[in-house]
């Protein structure tokens, strides 16, 4: 980060801070020519503890919540009501699952019958009985870029 000298003018600290990629720093992934900022919102936390693990899985409903079939993933401090989280990626079609890892342990915890987190999916896909189809989760990340807002799902 730039820092104010007595030698550099209020002007030249503006240009080199709109020259400093920030964005780039926070977003997962690379802000490469043709990226575009995919930011992820988790509504409804009930609690600040632990993080929101994101996890972005590619157009193919093979790699879709399977053992190293994620894209990219980004576990954030916890904030409630809201958690929020960006990456960079090409325009195209994604899906994207979210968890809050309340205890902080990088597991998603879960008892016999029931998800002992919270939990949510793009499109805020139903999930009754099983996992939601991918074809319910996946949507389109267009050349501007968007923001997929998630609602946070607790079973207890």
């Amino acid at each position: 980060m730039y820092r104010m000298t007595r030698t550099m003018s209020p002007i030249a600290l503006s240009i080199a801070l709109a020259a400093t990629p920030a964005a780039a720093q926070t977003c997962t992934g690379s802000a490469t020519a043709g990226a575009v900022k995919l930011t992820v919102q988790a509504t409804g936390l009930r609690s600040v503890d632990g993080e929101v693990a994101f996890t972005v899985y590619p157009d193919d409903k093979g790699r879709f919540l399977s053992k190293g079939g994620k894209l990219l993933r980004a576990r954030v401090p916890a904030r409630a009501p809201v958690t929020t989280a960006c990456f960079w990626l090409p325009p195209g079609h994604y899906a994207v699952a979210q968890y809050h890892d309340e205890n902080g342990d990088h597991d998603f915890n879960r008892t016999l019958f029931a998800p002992k987190e919270g939990f949510g999916f793009s499109n805020d896909a139903p999930t009754s009985i099983g996992l939601p189809a991918f074809a319910a989760t996946r949507f389109a990340v267009p050349a501007g870029g968007t923001t997929m807002r998630m609602a946070m799902r607790y079973r207890r």
